[in-house]
């Protein structure tokens, strides 16, 4: 049956994904012309929590006699704050109140206190049907191990409702530490917690006869430090034994480092019991009244002991509701809890006062996106001036694009102790040439070396040679490839997609030659006697006098945006010359290749094709291809599934180049599959000067919008 919804504000209108996570079909506004197309078709009038600027909603929902819904953020909102525009990734939906309105029953209360709710559009379907009909929903034992798994990943993942804080560690302590929450004046929820301005002075004067021998940390928003907004607690700072903590900081990390907790009615105060900190009321959140924390005002309303699973479950999994991060479609909150987990982990390792070298013009828009952190600095530079200026404990890291060193960087570096990093492009990459100023949706960050130079250790070596892979890496590392090759997807997906048609005898062996960028680093650094593609060619007839030989230049030097030998039509060493039929077909017709260094190899790996190699790749030496010259330290045999979990889902971080968050290898691999359709793979390399000029141009300017 269609569902609709009507709301009477414009920003409630400009959420995206609005309908996925109300679950209805359309969301219109107050002068938009959305009608009902039958009578049994529901709609249901919209408005955000209790504020004043609903009443004209819920006057229209009760004249027109059709069903009200409050919005709210989520607990699980979003990476950054909703006023610097993140769009929520989680909303709640309450038919009967809102959850930080105590004053009145709200769905998520009656939930708590063991009612059976009626459904509301769009709930997830792990919410569960308990049997007998009496039953209580909180007591489904598949619902609480599902809240025991996301709680556990919460925590450990330091996720809070905004995620864009640091974690802030404080000294150790010379006796306990006790944190007091305060909130901003005008607060919605402290009234409706049946708290006022002054419970705020009682909830310190409490905490401070309670804990004598303690620390009292006063948590003042920072927008009341920069006074943008009024606290309740700022002057506080004079009384003996308190402390502000007036910068930015992850509640999530605060609460973990403290003996007990006071709240009025703050979210801080639910993440402080699931890290098993001691919680003190002082209103009513939605959290108090069940057991869990030491409430200084009553709320008759909440008559059961609930866990700490049950509540748990009660709000993040039946009340809340989650759209994808990539996709928007409605989903669970699992997918949410992995991207904010991923955007954390990944600021936490860009964080810093970040020098970047080597990084020409256009370079620089995207790689500001993968090194992006909130509380970062990012400086691209070519002189060593700010390095040399820079204090032995300034927190200053190196990072450098693929072998481009400024003279003197790395030994300056080696000197100060500043850690180093290399950036390149990742192995699945984009569609479009790299030459051709194509943003690339993933990067490899290394701390060691870089993974096609295999004169020193790499972290991608690292990575193959020590780790362990989990039982879950192998199977995703085994649909990845799966999918890859169902759809034909490589590393720049370029050339045309129509069948390789080869000049080979019945049952003669078929080898390709993928040509190299003769200049290239990971010639230079990888090949130690054969080091162009006529060399490479020689060798390749040399040792296989009676096979087919495919020569396929590499794109770039067809292109015209790097300089090579592209071969002409009956070279000696080869029988058959490709130029702009893509990579994925020419596997598709041979039965092996031969290379020095290319990702080709790799690619062909994928596809269950032989693979020689004539210099080092990355992928040589784990005992997946017949090697011309070994590496020493790589002494471990893997297999197939776990050199992809290395080289796509550990090494790599991916970008999501629309919503410029950090994303999955699956995310990517998707949007490349979709990019390299049928019509966009008609992406030809071999074009007049002036369009190569014009794409390169438009490419230019969009990676400049890109630093912006």
């Amino acid at each position: 049956m269609p569902a609709y919804a009507l709301t009477f504000s414009h920003g409630i209108a400009r959420i995206p994904f609005l309908a996925n996570l109300l679950g209805v079909d359309a969301v219109a506004g107050a002068g938009g012309r959305l009608r009902p197309t039958h009578a049994a078709d529901r709609l249901y009038v919209v408005g955000w929590g209790r504020k004043r600027n609903t009443a004209s909603a819920r006057r229209y929902a009760a004249a027109q006699g059709l069903p009200y819904l409050a919005l709210e953020d989520g607990f699980l909102r979003s990476v950054g704050l909703g006023v610097h525009g993140d769009p929520p990734l989680s909303v709640v939906v309450d038919d009967a109140g809102i959850y930080y309105d105590a004053t009145r029953p709200s769905r998520l209360e009656n939930l708590l206190n063991g009612a059976r709710v009626a459904a509301l559009p769009g709930e997830h379907p792990a919410r569960p049907v308990p049997e007998p009909a009496w039953a209580d929903p909180l007591d489904d034992a598949a619902l609480l191990a599902r809240a025991r798994r996301c709680l556990s990943r919460v925590v450990e993942s330091g996720l809070s409702k905004y995620n864009s804080s640091p974690d802030v560690t404080l000294p150790t302590p010379q006796r306990p530490r006790v944190l007091v929450i305060d909130q901003t004046a005008g607060d919605l929820s402290i009234a409706a917690g049946l708290a006022g301005a002054d419970s705020f002075g009682t909830m310190l004067e409490a905490a401070l006869a309670e804990h004598p021998a303690a620390e009292i940390l006063v948590k003042v928003h920072p927008d009341v430090i920069a006074g943008k907004k009024r606290g309740h607690l700022l002057a506080s700072a004079t009384r003996p034994r308190v402390r502000l903590l007036d910068g930015d900081s992850n509640p999530a990390h605060l609460v973990g480092q403290v003996q007990h907790v006071y709240v009025v009615t703050s979210l801080a105060g639910f993440e402080a019991l699931l890290v098993g900190t001691p919680v003190t009321c002082f209103g009513a959140p939605f959290y108090a009244g069940w057991g869990l924390t030491d409430d200084r005002v009553a709320i008759p309303r909440r008559r059961k002991k609930r866990s700490l699973e049950q509540v748990f479950a009660a709000a993040y999994l039946l009340y809340a509701r989650y759209r994808h991060p990539d996709t928007g479609a409605a989903c669970g909150m699992e997918p949410v809890i992995e991207h904010l987990a991923l955007q954390r982990r990944l600021f936490r390792e860009n964080a810093g006062d970040l020098l970047c070298y080597g990084f020409t013009l256009w370079k620089r828009g995207y790689a500001r996106r993968y090194l992006q952190c909130p509380w970062n600095r990012v400086r691209f530079r070519r002189r060593l001036r700010p390095l040399r200026r820079a204090g032995t404990g300034d927190d200053v890291r190196i990072v450098v694009w693929g072998t481009r060193d400024p003279p003197g960087l790395r030994e300056l570096a080696r000197a100060r102790g500043i850690p180093f990093w290399r950036m390149e492009d990742g192995f699945l990459r984009s569609v479009g040439l790299g030459s051709d100023l194509t943003a690339p949706a993933s990067l490899v960050l290394d701390r060691r070396g870089i993974y096609f130079d295999p004169t020193r250790p790499s972290d991608l070596e690292h990575i193959l040679e020590h780790e362990v892979f989990t039982v879950e890496e192998l199977r995703l590392a085994r649909r990845l490839r799966q999918e890859i090759v169902s759809h034909g997807v490589s590393k720049y997906n370029v050339g045309r997609t129509r069948q390789l048609q080869s000049g080979a005898r019945p049952g003669q062996r078929v080898i390709l030659v993928p040509g190299q960028v003769e200049a290239d680093a990971s010639i230079r650094r990888g090949c130690l006697d054969i080091r162009t593609d006529a060399g490479l060619l020689q060798a390749v007839r040399a040792g296989a006098p009676d096979a087919w030989i495919i020569y396929k230049p590499h794109p770039d030097v067809l292109s015209g945006n790097r300089d090579g030998i592209a071969g002409t039509e009956g070279g000696t060493d080869y029988d058959q010359r490709v130029t702009d039929i893509g990579i994925v077909p020419c596997l598709a017709a041979v039965d092996e290749v031969h290379t020095m260094t290319s990702l080709t190899g790799f690619e062909a790996l994928l596809r269950g094709k032989r693979v020689a190699t004539y210099g080092v790749p990355f992928y040589a030496g784990w005992g997946l291809t017949e090697d011309r010259h070994r590496v020493e330290r790589r002494s471990r045999r893997l297999a197939l599934d776990e050199l992809v979990a290395g080289c796509l889902l550990r090494y790599p971080r991916y970008l999501n180049l629309s919503g410029g968050r950090f994303t999955t290898a699956e995310h990517v691999l998707a949007e490349l599959a979709k990019g390299s359709s049928a019509t966009n793979r008609q992406l030809a390399v071999l074009l007049p000067w002036h369009f190569r000029f014009a794409r390169r141009l438009m490419n230019l300017i969009n990676g400049i919008f890109y630093a912006g």
